[in-house]
Formats: C-alpha cells, sequence, structure tokens
C-alpha cells in the first residue's frame, strides 16, 4: 500500500445508527484493537469502556488527536460488569494474552449470553501471576452460553502455546556472561516481553535504554500505571549510552519486523543517529516474522550480521513465543463454555475453517458453527440463528492528514508508476489549425534516463507526430480524442520496443 500510512475501517453504518450506538468496549491495548480509535471518534462521539492499560494508551492517542476533552473514557476492571441499558450488560472476565489487563467480554442480552474472548492464549504461568478466570467461564457455560466467538489466529497449530515466562529462561542464559552490549527488538506493546528484558538485565547489573517513539510511549505509560516494575534508576537516555561500557548496556528498540523506517532497520544500515552498531553487539530479534515480513526481517539480519554483530533470532533459540492460542487451549475454552452457537472470529478465512473443525470435534454441530465476513448480519436466537443480509464495510485509507481520500484507483496508480515509470508528452497546438506549433517534448521518470535512450526518445517522438498527423488528416479537433489516439499507439509502439508499460500522460497546450 504504497505510502499509505494506516487502514482503519469504513464506519459509514455506525454513523447511520450512531442513536443505537450505547458505547465502545475495548478487550485490550494492542494497535490492532485501539488504533483507529480516534478516527472512529470525530465521526461518532461515544463513551470508551476499556481497563487500565488499554485506557492509558487510549488517552496517549486522543491527546494526540485533541480529542481528550471531548470523550468520555471510563476505566472498568477485570470481573467488573457495565449495564446498558435495562436488560443489556457487558461483563469484563480475566483473560491472559502478550499485553496485561486483556478480558474477554460475557454480553448479557435478552435472548441469552454471547461469549467473546478477544485475543487470547492460555497461560498458567503468566509473567503478572494472573491466570484466565476459567471459574467464571465455566460457570456461564454451565448456566448456558448461546453464542461463543473466538480468536482463531493460531487454529491451524496444533497442541499449546508455549507460557511466556519460558522466554525469560531464553534471555538469562543469553545474558549470563555476555560481555557485548545487547540490543533487543521487540513487539513495543509486549509489556510482558519488555518486563522480561528488564528483569534479566537488572539481574545482570545493565542500564537500559529505549529506541523507537512507540517503545518510548508503551514503556512510559506501563511503567506510569505500574506495569512494568523495575528500579527507578534501571532506565537511562538514549544520549547517555556512551557513558557506558558495553557490558552495562540493554537497548531495547523497535524494527522486530524489520519495518523500512525503523530503529532497528536504520541501525543495520548504518542511518541511526544515536546507536551504531558494531562487532560487539549482540541483537537479540524477540519476534516472528509476520507473514509477509520474511524478506524484511532477513535483510536487517544480514545487514547486521555484515557488520559483525552477533544476531539471535527465532531460528535459532526460542527467544518468542506467541500470544495466541492453540488448538488444545481453544478446545479447553470449548469445553468450558459449551456453546449452542459458535462464531470463529480474527482469522483469516482458512483460519476460521480450522478453528470450526476444532470446534465439531469438540461436539459442537456443524449446521450451529457460523462463518460470517466482514459486514455480514447474523441474527440469532434460542431457536435459530440466520444471516439476513450485509451492511456497508470494507477499508479507509489514510495517507498523511487525508482520511479516505486515497481510493483504490489513486493505488492502482501509484502501483503503476511505482512498477514501470511514467512519460509525459508535451505539445502546443493552434486551435484554428490544429497544428503543431512546439513539441512535442518528452518527459521520463522512473521509466529510461532520457540522456541515455536519445534514440528510443526519438522514436516516441515520431510516433506522437505520426498520430497528430493522422488525427489533423481525418478532420479531428477533440483534444480528448487525440489524447486518447496518441496515448493508446504510443503504449502500443514502447511496449512492442522494450516490454514495459510506462504511464503515459498527453499534455495539449493551445494556442
Amino acid at each position: 500500500m504504497l505510502g499509505i500510512d494506516l487502514v482503519i475501517p469504513d464506519i459509514t453504518y455506525l454513523e447511520k445508527n450512531v442513536d443505537k450506538i450505547k458505547g465502545l468496549v475495548i478487550t485490550h491495548g494492542h494497535e490492532d484493537h485501539i488504533g483507529s480509535v480516534p478516527y472512529l471518534l470525530k465521526k461518532i462521539n461515544i463513551p470508551i469502556y476499556a481497563t487500565k492499560l488499554a485506557a492509558g494508551l487510549i488517552r496517549n492517542k486522543l491527546e494526540e488527536h485533541n480529542l481528550l476533552r471531548s470523550t468520555k473514557l471510563y476505566e472498568v476492571e477485570q470481573g467488573q460488569t457495565i449495564k446498558f441499558g435495562n436488560n443489556f450488560k457487558v461483563e469484563f472476565i480475566r483473560s491472559t494474552h502478550s499485553i496485561p489487563d486483556s478480558v474477554m467480554l460475557a454480553i448479557t442480552t435478552p435472548v441469552g449470553t454471547i461469549l467473546h474472548t478477544g485475543d487470547f492464549k492460555v497461560d498458567f504461568t503468566p509473567i503478572d501471576g494472573k491466570i484466565m478466570d476459567f471459574g467464571r467461564i465455566a460457570e456461564l457455560g454451565n448456566q448456558g452460553i448461546l453464542a461463543l466467538m473466538s480468536d482463531s489466529t493460531n487454529s491451524e497449530r496444533k497442541g499449546f502455546t508455549m507460557s511466556e515466562s519460558t522466554v525469560g529462561e531464553v534471555f538469562d542464559k543469553l545474558f549470563q556472561h555476555c560481555t557485548k552490549r545487547i540490543v533487543v527488538a521487540t513487539f513495543a506493546s509486549n509489556v510482558h516481553r519488555v518486563q522480561q528484558i528488564v528483569n534479566s538485565a537488572v539481574k545482570h547489573d545493565r542500564k537500559i535504554a529505549v529506541c523507537g517513539r512507540s517503545m518510548i510511549n508503551m514503556i512510559t505509560t506501563a511503567r506510569e500505571l505500574g506495569y512494568i516494575k523495575c528500579p527507578e534508576n534501571i532506565f537511562i537516555d538514549i544520549d547517555m549510552i556512551n557513558n557506558y561500557t558495553d557490558d552495562r548496556l540493554v537497548i531495547i528498540t523497535t524494527g522486530s519486523q524489520g519495518e523500512p523506517m525503523s530503529a532497528l532497520t536504520r541501525m543495520a544500515a548504518g542511518d541511526h543517529r544515536k546507536v551504531k552498531i558494531t562487532q560487539n553487539d549482540l541483537v537479540i530479534i524477540s519476534a516472528t516474522p509476520i507473514p509477509g515480513n520474511e524478506k524484511f526481517v532477513s535483510k536487517v539480519i544480514d545487514d547486521l550480521m555484515q557488520i559483525g554483530a552477533e544476531v539471535v533470532y527465532s531460528s535459532l533459540e526460542d527467544i518468542h513465543v506467541s500470544g495466541h492460542a492453540c488448538q488444545e487451549e481453544q478446545k479447553l475454552i470449548l469445553a468450558l463454555a459449551k456453546p449452542k452457537y459458535f462464531i470463529p472470529v480474527h482469522g483469516e478465512y482458512r483460519q476460521l475453517i480450522a478453528h470450526s473443525e476444532t470446534a465439531q470435534s469438540m461436539g459442537i454441530d456443524k449446521d450451529n458453527i457460523i462463518m460470517l465476513q466482514n459486514g455480514r448480519i447474523l441474527e440469532i436466537n434460542e431457536e435459530e440463528a440466520e444471516l439476513t443480509g450485509t451492511v456497508t464495510n470494507g477499508r479507509v485509507l489514510v495517507d498523511g492528514l487525508g482520511v479516505g481520500d486515497v481510493g483504490s484507483i489513486v493505488l492502482r496508480d501509484r502501483q503503476h508508476l511505482s512498477q514501470d515509470g511514467l512519460i509525459v508528452i508535451v505539445l502546443t497546438m493552434d486551435s484554428s489549425t490544429g497544428e503543431v506549433v512546439a513539441g512535442p517534448d518528452v518527459i521520463s521518470r522512473g521509466f529510461v534516463y532520457v540522456r541515455e535512450s536519445e534514440n528510443l526518445m526519438d522514436d516516441v517522438k515520431s510516433v506522437v507526430r505520426h498520430e497528430i498527423k493522422k488525427c489533423e488528416d481525418k478532420g479531428i479537433r477533440d483534444w480528448a480524442t487525440i489524447k486518447s489516439n496518441v496515448r493508446e499507439n504510443l503504449r502500443d509502439y514502447i511496449f512492442t520496443k522494450t516490454k514495459r508499460n510506462p504511464m503515459i500522460i498527453p499534455i495539449i497546450m493551445e494556442i
């Protein structure tokens, strides 16, 4: 998505039904769950209900967008129930994920209870010691759950997701006896992972510097709210790192996915203003590549190794565990909830299918498993579940300050320009006679270097002149028709000569 900063959902349906909306309920503070909140609030001002850390992160976003004063943001606790009207309430059930304060939602309605898992994994030894509230899920299951909506991200993986605490043991092993400076890249939002890096740094008497805007914001908020526990003086400013020897330093940074402008990528390329990677660095990439990012991550690892740094990544050590449940954990939730209907959510279609197969193996009737797509309306009660229609849905692209002004046509043009380049044909014609008074001049960008392709440029000019002459002979004076003829014939000629297909823009000025 060339040049696009953010992709947010199309909320046209919500705008049309704003009078029916009681509030926005947040399951946890990850960017894919709270990132578009400010954009939603600019269109529909509704109250927000979120646990402490998620509320803190949302507050930062609202300040950035000057929305804090006009927004009602309510902090809720795990285990709390919020009433929305007389017969509708939402209970926040303690869950475990790769960020603290995650919750499942038990939504009680006049026709039954819906349990929405949010993102989850089953971790019996979580870093903060707060185990998922299995008892409450079982209690609701015994009372009767009408439908379970469950996270499907890892539904193709058999077995269990390893506990987050196992990563801490690997950090300790890597930190022990290491005399090099240690640089750790991980997801900014993985507060539990950061806590374990902090624990190892404290244990081995190292100071910590933080790189990357999102990482600095997350750690600052998490420390203020008490989610990262550490000695007061453990963190130092990135400008102070030259005052410490390598064996006394840890740098926590963003860029575990090889994002082009991230701190780690700039370090690997030698472009970072504050941190210069040397042979005396141990770089730990504490994440696995998200599908599609493998090439970027490989490039960063190669660049770091060419500098001479030692690099540890997921293929070499168990330095990352997922925050999402595998099949056996999904089975546990299904067994406790015992829902009548099952709706797999949060995953690609193949993952939804895999989750539905797991549900069938747990005895849920195939006819009671509902595969949904964005925008589909499901009407459900104790007797039946029926897909009754669709609502407006899709994605809105944010580019700079423009929200929604870049669509598929503009993106297609950007793709075309990035792959094939551009040719601009400029000429001046006499409006009364149709004769070419000046030009044609040819401007090329991203297609060929003009100075080294003079013969081709001369041929292009000849083709344009020939097309203009043909139009003149036929008595065609309509500029749009002339431009179209020039564009089509020139495209065919260039493709024959070069097997390339640049964007061609004819500009005709008249006198």
